[in-house]
C-alpha cells in the first residue's frame, strides 16, 4: 500500500470534530484488503521507524507525545501496549493505569491525578484508561449528578488544548470490539488457568451495561474529538488488525511533529578535532 492509500485508511478512523458518531455501524471486524501474515512484515518495520522518531523526539526535548486508549473490558489495552509499544524505548516511554480513584485523588479536583501523569517534554506518555472515566463510569453508575459531569467535556477539552499548546501532542484510541467478541474474550479467560488472574467479576458485571457505554462513548466522540487532540475509533476484533493500525497512525503522528536533532552544544569544528 503507497503512503496516499495509506493515509486514506487511517483517515476513516478519525472521528471529525462536531460530526455525530453511530458506534453500531462502525464495523469492529473490518481488517481492508490486508492479510494477517502480510501486517506482521509492516509492523516489523514501523517499530523500526517508530524508535527513530522516540530517540528524536527525546533530543529535541521540545514536544512530548500522550497516547489515550479506552476501550470495553477485555477490549485490548493491554496487549496494544504490549505489542505496538515495545517499538518504543521504555526508559523514555511511561505508562499510566488509571483505575478507581483513592481518597488524595478524590479530595482533589478529578483532572488533578491526571495532570501529575502528562509525560515531559522529550518523552511519550500512554494512558491505559484516562480522565474519560469521569465522563463514562461516573454516568453510567450515576456516581456524580449529571449537572456536574455535563460539563466536564468543556473542561476535559480546556485542559487539552492547554497541553497541546505546551507542546504535548494528544492522540486517543477507542479499541472497538463487538459485544460477542468481548463475550469470546472473557470466556477465553475462564477456560484458561494462565489468565484467571486477570477475572475480575466487575467485567461481568460491566457487560450488562454494554448499550448505556455505547452511547455514553458516542457523546465523549462528538463532543471530545477535537484538532487538537482527535479521537481515532479502531476496528479491533482482529488483534492484528488494531495493532497495525495503532502503529501506523502513532508513526504519522511523530512525523507530522516535524522532529528535529537540536545543534551540537560546542560546534562541529571542535567535534571533528576532539581525540580520545
Amino acid at each position: 500500500m503507497n503512503k496516499k492509500n495509506s493515509e486514506s485508511e487511517l483517515s476513516n478512523f478519525l472521528i471529525k470534530p462536531d460530526s455525530k458518531v453511530n458506534l453500531k455501524k462502525l464495523q469492529t471486524d473490518y481488517t481492508g484488503k490486508l492479510q494477517k501474515e502480510q501486517s506482521k512484515i509492516e509492523l516489523d518495520q514501523l517499530h523500526l521507524r517508530m524508535s527513530k522518531l522516540q530517540y528524536k523526539l527525546h533530543a529535541e526535548k521540545k514536544q512530548a507525545l500522550l497516547i489515550v486508549l479506552q476501550a470495553m473490558d477485555a477490549g485490548g489495552k493491554d496487549g496494544t501496549i504490549r505489542d505496538v509499544m515495545h517499538g518504543f524505548n521504555p526508559q523514555g516511554c511511561k505508562v499510566s493505569a488509571f483505575r478507581a480513584p483513592h481518597q488524595e485523588e478524590l479530595d482533589h479536583d478529578y483532572l488533578w491525578r491526571i495532570h501529575n501523569e502528562i509525560p515531559s517534554k522529550g518523552e511519550i506518555g500512554i494512558f491505559n484508561r484516562s480522565h474519560y472515566g469521569d465522563v463514562l463510569i461516573v454516568r453510567i453508575h450515576n456516581l456524580v449528578p449529571k449537572n456536574q459531569w455535563s460539563k466536564r467535556y468543556s473542561h476535559i477539552n480546556d485542559f487539552e488544548k492547554m497541553l497541546s499548546d505546551e507542546g504535548v501532542k494528544i492522540l486517543k484510541f477507542f479499541l472497538h470490539i463487538s459485544k460477542n467478541e468481548q463475550k469470546k474474550r472473557l470466556e477465553q479467560r475462564i477456560a484458561n488457568p494462565t489468565k484467571h488472574w486477570k477475572i475480575d467479576e466487575a467485567d461481568f458485571e460491566e457487560r450488562k451495561f454494554w448499550d448505556r457505554y455505547m452511547k455514553a462513548y458516542e457523546e465523549v466522540f462528538e463532543k471530545c474529538s477535537t484538532p487538537w487532540a482527535p479521537w481515532h475509533v479502531v476496528p479491533s476484533d482482529k488483534k492484528w488488525y488494531r495493532n497495525l493500525i495503532v502503529a501506523k497512525i502513532i508513526t504519522k503522528t511523530l512525523e507530522d511533529m516535524k522532529l528535529k536533532f537540536p545543534k551540537s552544544k560546542i560546534g562541529k569544528d571542535r567535534i571533528e578535532n576532539l581525540k580520545l
